[in-house]
């Protein structure tokens, strides 16, 4: 259907919202939704009960509603679906983050006299790719090389460009050809259990160094992390981690004297330095033995130093909302059958896609699951995760908030105050479908004019 087409069938839906009796109370949802740009649509009730009287004390149904339906944010943390949401997502992230380093959520404040680093584990070569490289505020030239080779394909490894930020070309191999891009894929699908090795191997190593067994180790001291994977432009993941030792209760308590900063960057030096991941010999190719790379970065975190609490929990959580769509690949599944040459991707990530649908068809490999990961480019963990004691959850934060935004109901008279201890709370909800359509896309882009007036939740809860 022509452009021109759905632009006018966009306006005559936008224009019928607008002349809708309801128009007030959809805008009043659009907006409670926080400017979600795939809304979930939900129909259902909920009523309050006294379990004493008997008495119906609330009652809310979608059935007044616009269309019959509640519309409440999609909750992605994905900034490429939805920013909206992502941004939520990454504002708790940063207070989940932050409060580990200083305190507060439930983290004493006392935390700040742990030892801590901001660790970042990065990944092998797999071959020579574009980059932009500066020293000291001067951007210098990509690979120059004065005699440098001409690689079997007949392309000379050699770049005298000084890239910009944004260019293209950052992250693509100087040869295609030559690049390992089964090594690359295949260290995606093993970067998980990477860190699981490292994360033990951490542990074992202090308890070598403080000259106890793991066992007693547990005893004195535990080891806290909060760590988020990011995908550079080559299209391999690294991951950043806030690592704090603690005592036996946690961040509540002091770790052991013995357990020093120092310790502690030794141990994560050695365990990135041995943990492997053996895959083994598939395709006539030798069994390859993965691990981290040479860039090993290890820098105290302090209230006033180098790298502050401030930045580190920054830039977590900035990661935090994005995935592999940052390479230049695609923000959903990739079936086999798909033509990957008419994919509007990067040539770089299709043969990286490409090697993923190539080695998930071999059986050895079939616990990697490249293929339901290729648009991941093989990785399959999560970009963001914690230790059961590093701080709060995402959880208690977003409960946090729906209980700030019900005190606000009923401080206001919104909402009538209820015993907790007497009052059933029966609910009923059903999936209707999520997005706006075009119409109500294009009207939901005033969102923050006086045609959308803020209103409360009917319900007497934040939507999210």
């Amino acid at each position: 259907m022509p452009a021109s087409v759905v632009n006018a069938h966009a306006i005559r839906d936008a224009i019928a919202r607008l002349d809708d009796p309801n128009y007030s109370r959809w805008a009043a949802q659009i907006r409670r939704a926080g400017g979600c740009r795939q809304p979930i649509h939900l129909r259902g009730r909920v009523e309050h009960w006294d379990t004493v009287t008997g008495t119906l004390l609330h009652h809310y149904t979608t059935r007044a509603e616009p269309d019959g339906i509640l519309r409440v944010p999609c909750k992605s943390r994905r900034a490429s679906r939805c920013p909206s949401c992502a941004e939520t997502y990454r504002a708790d992230t940063f207070h989940l983050i932050r409060a580990g380093l200083v305190g507060g959520k439930g983290v004493p404040d006392t935390v700040t006299a742990h030892p801590c680093l901001f660790v970042t584990l990065t990944a092998p070569s797999f071959g020579i790719v574009h980059a932009r490289r500066e020293k000291n505020g001067k951007i210098l030239p990509c690979h120059p090389r004065r005699d440098a080779e001409t690689c079997p394909h007949g392309r000379v490894l050699s770049c005298t460009a000084r890239h910009g930020a944004d260019e293209d070309c950052l992250g693509e191999p100087l040869c295609p050809d030559c690049y390992d891009y089964t090594g690359s894929v295949l260290f995606n699908a093993t970067a998980p259990l990477l860190w699981k090795r490292f994360a033990d191997a951490l542990r074992r190593h202090l308890a070598k160094l403080g000259g106890l067994t793991l066992g007693e180790m547990r005893e004195q001291l535990v080891v806290s992390f909060a760590k988020v994977a990011e995908y550079q432009r080559r299209g391999v993941v690294h991951f950043h981690a806030v690592i704090r030792l603690d005592g036996p209760d946690g961040p509540v308590s002091l770790p052991p004297a013995w357990a020093t900063l120092d310790l502690l960057g030794q141990a994560v030096r050695h365990a990135a330095s041995v943990v492997t991941a053996k895959i083994p010999a598939v395709d006539g190719q030798p069994a390859r033995v993965l691990r981290w790379g040479d860039q090993l970065d290890v820098r105290p975190i302090s209230m006033d130093g180098e790298v502050t609490d401030q930045a580190v929990a920054g830039y977590i959580s900035k990661y935090a909302t994005k995935a592999a769509e940052c390479v230049g690949t695609l923000d959903r599944r990739i079936s086999p059958a798909e033509d990957l040459a008419a994919l509007t991707i990067r040539d770089h990530a299709r043969r990286l896609i490409a090697e993923c649908l190539r080695l998930g068809t071999l059986g050895e490999l079939a616990d990697l699951r490249l293929t339901q990961w290729a648009h991941m480019l093989g990785f399959r963990g999560h970009f963001s995760t914690r230790s059961r004691r590093y701080s709060t959850t995402l959880g208690e934060i977003r409960a946090e908030r729906q209980d700030h935004a019900r005190d606000e109901q009923i401080t206001t008279g919104r909402l009538p105050l209820f015993h907790e201890d007497t009052v059933l709370v029966v609910t009923h909800w059903e999936y209707a479908g999520k997005g706006l359509s075009p119409g109500d896309a294009l009207v939901a882009a005033l969102n923050g004019s006086p045609l959308m007036p803020p209103s409360p939740s009917p319900f007497g809860g934040d939507a999210r």
